[in-house]
Formats: C-alpha cells, sequence, structure tokens
C-alpha cells in the first residue's frame, strides 16, 4: 500500500476518532460510578446511566444530520465535551451538596431550631433533583458523543471526495477497538484515581483529539481566533481540575457526611473515606470509615460489633486453633479473634490497599487518625500467626479446599450484599464450601445486616445458610449505636443449641461489652418476628435474592418507595 499525504491525513482522522470513544466510555464509567456513590446503589446506577447514554449516543447521531458545517461542528462539539466531561462531576457534587446545606442556611437566617430544619417541599424536590443529576448530564454527554461518528463519516467523504463504501465499517472499528481500549486503561488506571483528576485526564485526551483535527483541516475552520481561544480556556479548566480537582472535591464531600472528612482514597475496588468528630480538647475525637459511602465502623463503638461477631463462634466452638475470617481487612474483628491465642489465622480481603492502610495506619493517614487507628487495630494485621490472602473470597475458598485447609472458626465480616459482587458471597453455594471447611465441632459466624431495618434479607441469610447443609443455625442481634440494631447468624454441624452452648459464657479475658446475660438475650426476638419465614427464599447463585431484599429495605428505609 502506497503511503501519500491523504492516507496519513485519513490514518489520523481514524486514530481521533478512536481516542474519542475510548473517553466517550470513561465518561459513562465515571458517571456510574459516582451515581453509585451518591445513589448507594452502584449496580443499577451503572446500568442505568450506560442504558440512558447508549440511547443519548443514538438520539445524537440523529441530530447530527442538523449540523451543516461538519468541520467546524466537530471542532466545536469537541470543545463542549471536553468541558462537560471535565467539569460534570465537579458541578454535580456542588449542587448536591448545595442541597445539604439549604436547610442549615435558611436557620440560620431566619433562627429556626436545629431540631426543626426545612426538609420537606421545594427543598426536598432540589435534593431529588440534584440526585439525578447524573443522569441528566449523562443525557447532554451522551447526545453529544453521538453526533461524533457521523460527523467523522462526512469528513472523510470530503477528504476523498467521494461516497466511501466501508466508511462505517471503518470508522465503527475505530470506535470499538477504541472503546475496549478506554476499558481497560479504566480497568488499570482510573478505577484508582481520584473521580475529577480522572475525568481531567479523559477531558485532555478530547483536547489532544480536536487539535489534532484542528491541525488536519486548518483551512477548513471558521472563526480561528475564537477555537483557539475556546481551546485555551478548556486547557485552563482542565490543569485547574487537575491541581485542585480533589481538593475541591474533598471540600464538597464533606458536605456528604455528617463530620469533616479527613482523609479519603481511591482504590482499586473502593471509596475510602474517614471522617472525624471533635469532642473537645480533652476527649479523643470520634472517626468513623466508611466503604463507597456505607459505614463500616464507627470507633465510638466498634468494640460493640466486633465482639458480637467474634466472641459467639470462637467460644462455641469446640477448639480455636485454626480460624478463618472472609472479609475484615480493617483487622478489627481479628483484633478479637487474636484475644484467644489460635495457632493460625487466614484472612481473605480482596483489597490489598485497604489492608496496607490499616496494617501501617502512620504511613498512610494523618496524625490523630492514624494514632486513633493505631490503638484500635492493636497491630493485628501484623501478627505472626496471621496468613494475609489478597484474593476474591468466592474464588479463594475453592483454592483452600484444594489445599485441604479446615478451621475450626469461620469469621465472615463482608459488607452488606448492596451489590450483586456481594450478593454472590451470600449465597447457598458460597456457604457450602465453607461448610466443607469447617471442623466438625466448628462454629461459623455471619455479619447478618440488620434485622430492624432489612429483616427479609436478615432472615434471608439465615434461611440460605441452614439450606448449607449446617444442622443448627440460630441467629442474634444487638444495638450499636451507630449502625442501630444489626443481627448476625451462627452455624455448626451439631445438633446441640448454640445458644444453650453459650449459656453461663465466661471468656478468659476481659471484654468491654459482651458477658453472658447479654449474650442471651441478644438470641430472643419479638413475637412472631420469624412468621414470614416460609415466604422468605433462598439465596442462590444467579438469583440475587437477599440482594433485592436489601436494596429494596433500604430504599423504603429513604423513602423512596411508596406502597
Amino acid at each position: 500500500m502506497k503511503i501519500t499525504p491523504l492516507f496519513i491525513k485519513d490514518a489520523l482522522l481514524i486514530l481521533v476518532m478512536a481516542l474519542l470513544a475510548g473517553c466517550g466510555l470513561v465518561y459513562e464509567y465515571l458517571l456510574s460510578h459516582y451515581a453509585g456513590r451518591v445513589l448507594g446503589a452502584v449496580e443499577s446506577a451503572i446500568y442505568t446511566m450506560i442504558g440512558i447514554m447508549i440511547v443519548s449516543m443514538g438520539l445524537g447521531a440523529f441530530a447530527a444530520r442538523k449540523i451543516k458545517d461538519a468541520f467546524n461542528g466537530f471542532v466545536i462539539l469537541e470543545v463542549v465535551i471536553a468541558i462537560l466531561g471535565a467539569s460534570s462531576i465537579l458541578f454535580i457534587a456542588l449542587v448536591i451538596s448545595l442541597t445539604y446545606d439549604l436547610p442549615q442556611i435558611l436557620a440560620d437566617t431566619y433562627n429556626i431550631p436545629f431540631d426543626a430544619l426545612p426538609e420537606g417541599g421545594w427543598l426536598k424536590t432540589f435534593h431529588q433533583f440534584s440526585l439525578n443529576l447524573p443522569y441528566i448530564v449523562g443525557i447532554f454527554l451522551g447526545l453529544f458523543i453521538g453526533m461524533e461518528i457521523p460527523l467523522i463519516a462526512r469528513v472523510r467523504e470530503h477528504l476523498y471526495g467521494q461516497h466511501l463504501q466501508h466508511n462505517a465499517g471503518t470508522i465503527y472499528g475505530a470506535d470499538y477497538i477504541g472503546a475496549g481500549a478506554g476499558a481497560a486503561i479504566w480497568v488499570a488506571i482510573l478505577m484508582r484515581t481520584e473521580l475529577s483528576s480522572a475525568a481531567a485526564w479523559t477531558a485532555s485526551v478530547n483536547v489532544i483529539a480536536g487539535t489534532i483535527f484542528l491541525f488536519l483541516f486548518w483551512r477548513h475552520i471558521k472563526f480561528k481566533t475564537l477555537i483557539i481561544a475556546s481551546h485555551l480556556l478548556v486547557v485552563g479548566l482542565i490543569i485547574a481540575i487537575g491541581y485542585k480537582g480533589e481538593h475541591w472535591m474533598q471540600k464538597l464531600t464533606d458536605v456528604l457526611y455528617q463530620d469533616k472528612v479527613v482523609y479519603q482514597q481511591q482504590t482499586q475496588y473502593q471509596q475510602l473515606i474517614f471522617t472525624e468528630r471533635s469532642l473537645g480538647p480533652e476527649q479523643a475525637p470520634i472517626h468513623q470509615f466508611f466503604l463507597n459511602g456505607r459505614l463500616q465502623f464507627s470507633s465510638q463503638d466498634e468494640f460493640i460489633y466486633h465482639e458480637m461477631l467474634v466472641h459467639p463462634a470462637m467460644a462455641a466452638a469446640a477448639r480455636q486453633h485454626k480460624v478463618l475470617i472472609i472479609g475484615g481487612g480493617d483487622g478489627l474483628g481479628l483484633r478479637e479473634v487474636l484475644k484467644w491465642q489460635p495457632e493460625k489465622v487466614t484472612l481473605v480481603d480482596l483489597d490489598q490497599s485497604l489492608i496496607e492502610l490499616f496494617q501501617h495506619p502512620e504511613t498512610y493517614l494523618p496524625g490523630a487518625l492514624a494514632e486513633q487507628m493505631q490503638a484500635l487495630g492493636q497491630n493485628a494485621l501484623n501478627h505472626e500467626n496471621v496468613d494475609l490472602r489478597y484474593a476474591d473470597a468466592f474464588n479463594e475458598v475453592d483454592n483452600l479446599l484444594r489445599q485441604g485447609e479446615y478451621f475450626d472458626v469461620i469469621i465472615v465480616d463482608l459488607p452488606d450484599p448492596n451489590h450483586p459482587d456481594l450478593n454472590k458471597l451470600y449465597t447457598r453455594h458460597f456457604y457450602l464450601r465453607l461448610n466443607q471447611l469447617l471442623s466438625a465441632d466448628g462454629v461459623m459466624a455471619v455479619q447478618s445486616t440488620s434485622p430492624y431495618h432489612a429483616k427479609n434479607a436478615f432472615v434471608a441469610i439465615g434461611k440460605t445458610v441452614n439450606a448449607s447443609g449446617f444442622t443448627r443455625v440460630e441467629q442474634y442481634q444487638q444495638n450499636v449505636p451507630s449502625f442501630g440494631q444489626w443481627g448476625w447468624t451462627l452455624a455448626s454441624k451439631s445438633p446441640v443449641s448454640l445458644a444453650e452452648r453459650l449459656a453461663g459464657l465466661n471468656l478468659p479475658f476481659e471484654t468491654r461489652w459482651l458477658d453472658d446475660a447479654t449474650l442471651q438475650a441478644a438470641f430472643v426476638f419479638p413475637k412472631h418476628y420469624y412468621r414470614n419465614l416460609a415466604d422468605i427464599k433462598i439465596n442462590d447463585l444467579g438469583s440475587h435474592v437477599i440482594y433485592q431484599y436489601h436494596h429494596q429495605a433500604w430504599r423504603e428505609q429513604k423513602g423512596t418507595v411508596f406502597d
């Protein structure tokens, strides 16, 4: 093939299309990710956003027919996409933070008591609108991105001076390959990059593509001075967001939490947030830890949760030599397990970055926060008897089975099943394999969400464990102030009642909360609590039963579902 100036120009044009396709896919992921963070429904937000943007891109392709000058239209289009792509997440965060601030602003202005903040009427409508802003921005971005392919197609035909038989195939080929590259870059790099920074990097590629196009078709461009000025403006915006965006996002994120955000990090798998509440100079501050916007523990009362999770299972088991912890990367459950002086503890958690943060808080966290995390963790994650495995527990249990491992106690300390990827770790399939790992006289404990706020999900967890080959399954509850009423599930292969086995509990060490009376009372539920047990479904792999129960319950708690 002879390489001519025309061939080079066309090849660069196809490269521009591929770059823009990658940008378009990354914008979908960025908006989906942020929508999930704000709405707390990651999976549905991702699917909704992608669906909305695909439809909008189709409408944009139709709308491109109205643009008479493909050259100038394309250049202006890239400027608009770059501005919208770079700034949209910051803009959405600003509007949402404003809806949280407005009630207090009005209260301060009109001397309204703090316990009567105005939150209904138009304020509630404004807040609901702000939560849907990611989708609205997605519609506009989709419309503009959808215009790119038809305009590029028209430019190519103008370039060759004829109708091109394989024009659509060439452009769509570049589009698909570019989108694939964009997906790879998202997974490999941008998933662990702060969102505003990722948006700035992506918008810079739009600017580069637009600049290449300007260079190739300079003689076709009108209003050159204005176009150059607009590109310089976009470059300035991108530099500003790249330099200060993370700081601005942190300030705006502060508003979404009751307390001051003192640390945040985006790992490959999740967003980590620490908040701080000052209690005055004479008391240590209260720190709370959030994953993807959901509270995981508070330094004020985490000991209640972790003592209730760990010690009933450890006390009910015949031995405590070998322990498996699924999740629990913060090391606080591990801290309680180590009080039993086990010979070996295997901890399986997917997020290595999270574990390393709690292993070495002095390296990653600011002063007071680092000191408190060190005090809470008691260096548990660095204990010589602990085997840390950075892996998806769903797959790692198979490796443990192949290695012939068995455990006296299994502690399942996972986040709530608020995402389908977590739902698989609450299935009969998963519990069956944990059953195989558990020794004949061992005990398993499972974090089981709130028996009050998400009753059906709580009961479904117990019923699913019961359907997984365990002879005895019992559930218990306790109030953890930061969470409200919370629940756990105990399971064993022995027919002896676990509650009876734990009667007269006398632990070989001091506890801050748990004692015999507290534990026995924890097994008591209100009259008719399990009345609908027969109607609750078992969670099999692929059914998403527990995820759906949990998602529905928390939507109702938020008031977003009206029966």
